[in-house]
């Protein structure tokens, strides 16, 4: 009978499931498939896709909807991926899977997506944790190229061998370099790097070139015969290979290397082959078993370094290395390598008689950092390819700028394919293709486990799913927890290899500053901040950051130490600040980064800055910033042809987005209210039809409020800003009758600030009731004093007091009242009405949890062409925030300022004294930059 019942009940279960499955299915195949290819912003060098215009039409045309990030950089040009039945658009939105090559900024990541790309996450590497920790976050949904493999674990989807044949013609031509450095020149000195060929062919018919003046007998014999020890057999090591074949070469059994590298012939290059099973053996007993060594490779060591390495001139490493794998070379092995000296009257020892040992070069390129090739901690660059270890300084002297001196020369570029682009992405690409109608039915949304549809190769690839590790991925939690315990110590370059950059304020403008820079390896940041918890808490985010607890006002001391001892200062304080900050740098000679106006004390340092022969850029912001990079372009490009102009109209605001604006100021603050506040009172002067309007100071700017209808969905209105008529000469606009730069804010924003005015609340002057020692008083009985009425007054009779001061505006009322101005809330007493009500609002009306920012910028642009012809230029850009990321403020503030500061740094910027981003060649690089950054803006042409 019980039997019976569980039976009973095991099929009723199995029914369920099987109509669950079936729904699923059903469902999924109704799912939109729509295919995402986002640009690659990781780095200039990455041109590659994950596929190529003809992936994209066999997509197309099986039905797949194919959206493309537009980029300029890629191989492909994007009229051919269009051409192919791509929609070239920047919202990825729509894509039920967006593919990449290489890793996505955290901010970057759309939640409750599946993404494809090469994460870089499945062995805890320590600089990609945080993208991790984000995909978790933001139930991401993970394919990882690397893990996408067959029954027997082989890698399905994947760039190794292009890998390979980059990394096989770029330590070929460094071997050149290296041998030259040395003393000897060689037919490798007429090899290139892989990157200055269009194509793989190109270089191979070069490296034929010279392996026929090799087989002429051209290498020097002081030389000996040149050895090169490839391990592994993988993609990676048949695509150098395949290269290496292009010389006059002998490949040689592993046995029998030392044999050629004592007598072999200088005319003939000589190689072999390293498996697992020619250098791995048990560490009791030897001999190998590849199951047992996938289970335990702990109980496993490699004689590499002892019976091969000795032998070698040139290593070229294509092997997967884990953390519990033995090294093929360890540091003390690296120092016995590079002693072995060879003696002048011999050529049968390891070395060759020309050289001071045989080891010459190691092209690393499975660039597992700190891995296979222990000392080899830091990759290099396509740009700067090589660097010479030296063995002399304790593993840690790394030499980039000669190939001369002591040591080997290392090639481990971490993107080596990206050097190849177009022959990589075909490549790859129809390795992808396969799975890619699968992965787009994806759904990030539902658990994993009611995906019946996905086959075992991306099934058992996908790392994260629903906010959580897959089963087959849990161990990196325990990865991360072991590495944290018994990591070894990082290894940095000498400090003075560094540019030194000192950033002063920790706000949230300071994150997506420090980001940028700190992706280069070759820069230190120093965060100075009053609240050092702030400065710590940036640190801890970034890599060669620290953290100092640093008063500009209370500090001067330390300060002054910081300037010194930095290549370059930010400052992010208040800009009242800054010329506090500027005299330590013209006293200590080093240049300055601020995004704030220049102000007239700033201004009054210029010639001491430029006696000082500093540079300090300015305004490199968002407004101002951005703002006069986009107009500055919009008129070079008009003088360009002849046009002039005669009328610049502007307005820029950052707002909440629309869907968080719901409160009385339709406004939110991500920092002190009291700018924004004090700002409604200010004078404002503008030139409009030849005419200077100047609004005085004291509340008469909010009557100068106008609708704007430019973007109507976002039903705006704006208000002048400061004195717009210096930009005439600013900008060099003289024919130019109409110049106005203003604010944006939401309708309604104006005549709430207006009523707060009238009531009082936005006053600077101290009050007797709001001093400290004052006793303690409600915002009811606050708005009683500011009106001159006795607290016992009753709240109706309040309420058509406030009335009739606002000129009956009920919609003000409500407003004060949704404000909790007329509550029985305590009052924090910050002296002057001005600043307690900004302290108000800023914990009141600031960002919460998930809510994002946005910043709207708009430039009318009157253009008068030679014809006589009247056109207006409308320029516009629109950026929201990430809620979990960088807000848009943030963004368009730090990014600008980093751009500029790393520019600075490369000596792109080398005026002296005050610098505006008003010429080409400081608008254009940033401007250019923060496309690939995401910051982009849009232009249309219409009859005047």
């Amino acid at each position: 009978m019980w039997k019976n019942h569980t039976r009973c009940l095991y099929r009723t279960l199995a029914t369920a499931a099987k109509r669950q499955a079936i729904r699923d299915f059903s469902q999924m195949s109704e799912r939109s498939m729509v295919v995402g290819i986002r640009r690659e912003d990781g780095s200039a060098w990455e041109r590659r896709a994950p596929l190529g215009p003809n992936h994209v039409r066999e997509l197309v045309d099986s039905g797949i909807k194919v959206l493309v990030q537009p980029s300029n950089r890629r191989a492909y040009p994007m009229q051919d991926y269009e051409n192919h039945g791509a929609i070239i658009q920047e919202d990825l939105m729509e894509s039920s899977v967006i593919l990449g090559v290489k890793q996505v900024p955290e901010e970057k990541l759309i939640p409750n997506k599946s993404y494809a790309f090469f994460s870089h996450t499945i062995k805890a590497q320590k600089e990609n944790m945080p993208l991790l920790d984000a995909m978790l976050e933001k139930n991401i949904r993970l394919v990882d190229y690397e893990k996408m493999v067959d029954s027997t674990g082989k890698r399905l989807v994947a760039f190794g061998k292009f890998a390979g044949i980059a990394g096989m013609i770029n330590i070929l031509h460094g071997l050149g370099l290296r041998l030259l450095a040395l003393g000897h020149h060689t037919p490798f000195m007429h090899i290139g790097s892989a990157h200055n060929y269009r194509s793989s062919g190109m270089a191979k018919q070069a490296i034929r070139d010279a392996g026929y003046e090799i087989a002429l007998g051209m290498m020097p014999k002081s030389l000996g015969p040149l050895t090169f020890v490839f391990t592994g057999s993988g993609n990676v090591s048949q695509g150098a290979q395949e290269i290496f074949t292009e010389l006059p070469h002998r490949f040689v059994k592993p046995a029998d290397l030392e044999y050629v590298a004592k007598y072999g012939d200088h005319k003939t290059i000589y190689a072999t082959v390293i498996n697992m099973e020619d250098h791995l053996l048990r560490k009791n007993g030897g001999g190998f078993s590849f199951s047992e060594f996938e289970e335990h490779p702990e109980i496993y060591t490699s004689n590499f370094n002892t019976r091969y390495a000795p032998w070698a001139s040139v290593m070229v490493n294509g092997i997967y290395w884990a953390p519990n794998h033995p090294r093929l070379i360890n540091n003390e092995d690296t120092k016995t390598l590079l002693s072995q000296h060879s003696s002048p009257s011999t050529e049968t020892s390891a070395g060759c008689p020309g050289l001071p040992h045989r080891l010459l070069a190691i092209c690393d390129i499975s660039a597992d950092l700190g891995g296979s090739v222990e000392f080899i901690e830091h990759a290099t660059t396509i740009e700067a390819p090589f660097c010479m270890y030296d063995t002399s300084h304790k593993h840690e002297h790394f030499k980039s700028e000669s190939f001369s001196g002591d040591g080997v020369l290392v090639c481990s570029i971490d993107n080596m394919p990206a050097q190849l682009p177009r022959e990589a992405t075909d490549f790859f690409g129809g390795l992808l293709l396969p799975y890619v109608k699968e992965m787009s039915s994806m759904d990030a949304n539902i658990p994993l486990e009611r995906e019946p549809h996905l086959s075992p190769v991306v099934r058992d690839a996908i790392i994260c799913s629903n906010s959580e590790l897959t089963p087959k991925y849990q161990y990196i939690q325990d990865l991360r927890r072991k590495q944290e315990q018994g990591r070894r110590a990082f290894k940095a370059p000498s400090i003075s290899a560094w540019k030194k950059v000192l950033v002063l304020g920790a706000g949230y403008v300071s994150s997506p500053l420090v980001e940028f820079l700190t992706r280069d390896r070759n820069v230190s940041v120093t965060i100075g901040s009053a609240i050092r918890s702030e400065a710590e808490k940036l640190a801890d985010k970034y890599q060669n950051t620290v953290a100092h607890d640093v008063d500009v006002q209370k500090h001067k001391g330390f300060l002054h130490k910081l300037v010194k001892d930095h290549d370059l200062v930010i400052s992010l304080l208040p800009y009242s600040l800054h010329p506090t900050v500027l005299e330590l740098c013209i006293k200590e000679k080093t240049n300055m980064v601020t995004a704030s106006y220049v102000t007239p004390a700033m201004a009054e340092l210029h010639q001491s800055a430029v006696d000082a022969g500093i540079t300090v850029v300015n305004e490199v912001g968002v407004d101002p910033g951005i703002d006069h990079m986009l107009a500055m372009k919009c008129f070079h490009e008009a003088a360009a042809q002849g046009s002039t102009v005669n009328s610049f109209i502007s307005y820029c605001g950052g707002l909440p987005a629309p869907e968080y604006s719901d409160n009385p100021l339709r406004y939110k603050f991500s920092w002190s209210p009291r700018g924004a506040l004090l700002n409604t009172l200010s004078a404002a002067k503008y030139l409009k039809n030849g005419k200077v309007v100047q609004i005085p100071q004291g509340g008469a700017l909010l009557d100068s409020v106008e609708d704007m209808d430019f973007l109507p969905g976002f039903n705006l209105e704006g208000f002048p800003n400061r004195d717009s008529t210096v930009y005439k000469e600013q900008y060099g606009i003289m024919s130019a009758s109409t110049i106005l730069r203003g604010t944006l804010r939401y309708k309604g924003y104006s005549s709430m600030m207006k009523g707060l005015q009238a009531c009082g609340l936005i006053s600077d002057q101290e009050h007797k009731a709001l001093q400290p020692t004052a006793a303690m008083i409600t915002w009811r009985d606050l708005m009683c004093v500011l009106l001159g009425q006795d607290a016992n007054i009753s709240t109706d009779s309040l309420m058509d007091l406030i009335l009739e001061r606002v000129d009956g505006n009920q919609k003000i009322l409500d407003g004060i009242v949704r404000l909790q101005l007329l509550s029985n809330e305590v009052v924090l007493k910050r002296k002057t009405p001005l600043d307690t009500l900004s302290y108000f609002l800023d914990s009141h009306l600031s960002y919460g949890a998930g809510e994002r920012d946005m910043i709207i910028l708009r430039h009318d642009v009157g253009i008068v062409r030679p014809n006589d012809e009247r056109l207006t230029h409308h320029i516009d850009m629109v950026i929201y925030g990430d809620p979990d990321g960088f807000s848009a403020m943030a963004k368009s503030v730090g990014l600008p300022c980093a751009i500029a500061s790393r520019m600075v740094l490369d000596g792109e910027i080398d005026q002296k004294g005050m610098v505006k981003p008003f010429t080409k060649d400081i608008y254009q690089p940033i401007l250019h930059t923060l496309i690939e950054e995401g910051i982009t803006s849009t232009e249309h042409v219409e009859p005047h």
